[in-house]
């Protein structure tokens, strides 16, 4: 039950669409509306500019690490399963018709969680999967790749970190989650017209 009970509030945390929030708070702006239509930290810079964008990012990825700092409280052995319920939660909120982000900026609190949390391993885990989405936007402009790699980069870590096997499963279904979720940018990456950020390089 405490499990249960850790993973529930975990999808409830991030079912909390920070994007539709400020949108509609802050700027008077269904973010649902406009650019992608996402409930993401992308879109919602992209809709409403600089400064909303690195608040949803930061608040996305908050929620997925406090959803597992709560777990950590409740329920130990849960805090790989709270994690992955956030990032779910995000991608299908229960609080907006269960449309949302595509769980990148979460994916990123789920990083940080299973560092904290966990394993201690700062660089590899979470400063070199950091490092990697930032080289390969500032080469490719496209924050879909750099999102994508960054997060490979996390499992390859895993294996070089030799972390247990329940840490190396549940980071590798969440990088499969996001690739998914990313499968039209993908589609667009492949016929030159996926849409690439202008504000690096």
């Amino acid at each position: 039950m405490r499990i249960l009970l850790a993973v529930i509030i975990s999808y409830l945390f991030g079912s909390v669409p920070w994007a539709l929030v400020i949108g509609k708070v802050f700027y008077k702006t269904d973010v649902r509306k406009a650019g992608s239509g996402n409930l993401g930290a992308s879109n919602a810079g992209r809709v409403l500019g600089k400064k909303a964008g690195i608040s949803v990012t930061i608040l996305d990825a908050l929620k997925a690490f406090l959803s597992m700092l709560i777990a950590s409280v409740i329920a130990p052995e849960a805090i790989l399963y709270a994690g992955l319920a956030c990032c779910i939660g995000h991608c299908f909120p229960i609080f907006a018709g269960f449309k949302g982000g595509k769980a990148v900026a979460t994916s990123y609190g789920y990083l940080l969680g299973i560092t904290v949390l966990l394993t201690k391993h700062y660089f590899g885990e979470l400063l070199l999967p950091v490092l990697c989405f930032f080289v390969v936007l500032y080469l490719g402009k496209m924050v879909s790749l750099a999102s994508i790699l960054s997060l490979l980069c996390a499992v390859i870590m895993t294996f070089f970190f030799h972390e247990p096997m329940p840490i190396r499963i549940c980071l590798f279904l969440l990088w499969l989650f996001v690739t998914y979720r990313h499968r039209s940018n993908l589609e667009r990456i492949r016929n030159g017209t996926e849409n690439k950020i202008k504000w690096m390089g």
